[in-house]
């Protein structure tokens, strides 16, 4: 199936890279009209419309929501492919189809993502608002929940590139959790059901990013929609897109999230997760925080005060501008003692007056720059 069955034969190519604002998938969305529950249309706090849609017919009801954080915008362009392919009418899209039926909300925070912030208009988080019910945004989805009464749910985000797996550390590319239902971390049967459920798309994943697959730490915060939707007893994952070398745009992560998608919903359809085993989603690796972006050797050359063997740490700040998202190198820390894995590295002894030619051309002012 991984060889044949291809993202890019289901890429929409009207939409990529970071900034992904509810008025750029209107050209997409529009052709969904037919889909479109009419009486389950939430709004904003800014009074922009959350729409919310229906796909196939079957008896497995599955809720799935992006972009409740407004600037993690990878598993949106997942989720628009993967509803591009159950549209396509082949013989796998409806079995699906026919097995369950998918409710979407493809923005749920269409003010964070216009403004490109994971907050929302309010300056809140919505993933921790499942206790105060204090934003629209949360109200709404709330509301969806109890009027179609899940079988699943699936909480799409996105991760920051500070996350690693394994030892040595690999980028986390794709991360997962079944939240706990409890303070005490029970293994509940909702979440059993979401654990075997990561554990197929898991196995599905290592074929592509070997060893490149975290699972988050499932401490129990029912502020968040996750913890209070399995605390109801619906199985529900967390999705994590994360970084993949080179790929800040997360294109490459798009796909995965697309590939993470489908398995767990043809999983659903067929009922195949109920044979794996709850070890399987504990053999994952916990995610842990050992990448920065940038690792500048031999710094001692532009800056004396820095000691010769250090690594000066650089991390990107994702800016909004003119609807574009530039990643501003900015300074982070000196690592002597190798505490840090970088997604790309920097030799001053090498590059420079040549990085005036690259994108990292500001690096030896940064460096230049650090009072030590």
């Amino acid at each position: 199936m991984i060889d044949s069955f291809s993202h890019l034969n289901y890429k929409n190519p009207s939409i990529e890279g970071r900034y992904l604002p509810w008025t750029d998938l209107k050209q997409i969305t529009e052709r969904w009209d037919s889909f479109v529950i009419k009486d389950l249309i939430g709004v904003s706090v800014n009074g922009n419309s959350i729409p919310v849609y229906r796909f196939g017919f079957g008896n497995k009801t599955i809720l799935m929501w992006s972009q409740m954080h407004g600037n993690e915008s990878t598993t949106t362009k997942g989720l628009i492919d993967f509803i591009g392919f159950l549209n396509t009418d082949s013989e796998t899209s409806n079995k699906i189809l026919n097995q369950c039926t998918l409710i979407v909300i493809p923005i749920l925070n269409p003010d964070g993502a216009s403004a490109y912030t994971r907050f929302n208009k309010n300056q809140v988080d919505l993933n921790r608002d499942f206790q105060d019910f204090s934003q629209p945004e949360s109200v709404f989805l709330k509301s969806v929940f109890d009027h179609v009464s899940p079988d699943f749910c699936f909480n799409l985000h996105d991760q920051r590139t500070i996350f690693s797996v394994g030892s040595p550390a690999k980028p986390a590319t794709m991360s997962f959790l079944a939240p706990a239902a409890d303070k005490d971390c029970a293994l509940t049967p909702s979440r059993e059901i979401a654990m075997k459920l990561i554990a197929v798309i898991n196995d599905t994943l290592q074929q592509m990013i070997p060893n490149q697959i975290g699972r988050f730490d499932d401490a129990f915060n029912n502020q968040c929609v996750g913890d209070y939707f399995q605390e109801l007893g619906v199985p529900t994952i967390l999705f994590e897109a994360g970084h993949y070398p080179e790929d800040y745009k997360r294109e490459v992560s798009r796909a995965l999230v697309f590939h993470a998608l489908f398995s767990a919903v043809n999983s659903i359809a067929c009922e195949s997760y109920s044979s794996y085993p709850i070890d399987a989603y504990f053999d994952i690796p916990e995610n842990q925080k050992n990448f920065l972006d940038i690792g500048v050797i031999h710094p001692h050359l532009v800056n004396k005060h820095i000691p010769k063997d250090s690594v000066v740490a650089i991390q990107y700040k994702e800016v909004l501008e003119a609807g574009e998202i530039r990643f501003i190198p900015e300074f982070h820390a000196i690592d002597q003692e190798n505490k840090f894995s970088f997604h790309r590295i920097v030799d001053l002894s090498v590059l420079k007056s040549d990085l005036q030619t690259t994108v990292l051309h500001n690096i030896r002012d940064i460096v230049a720059a650090i009072c030590v």
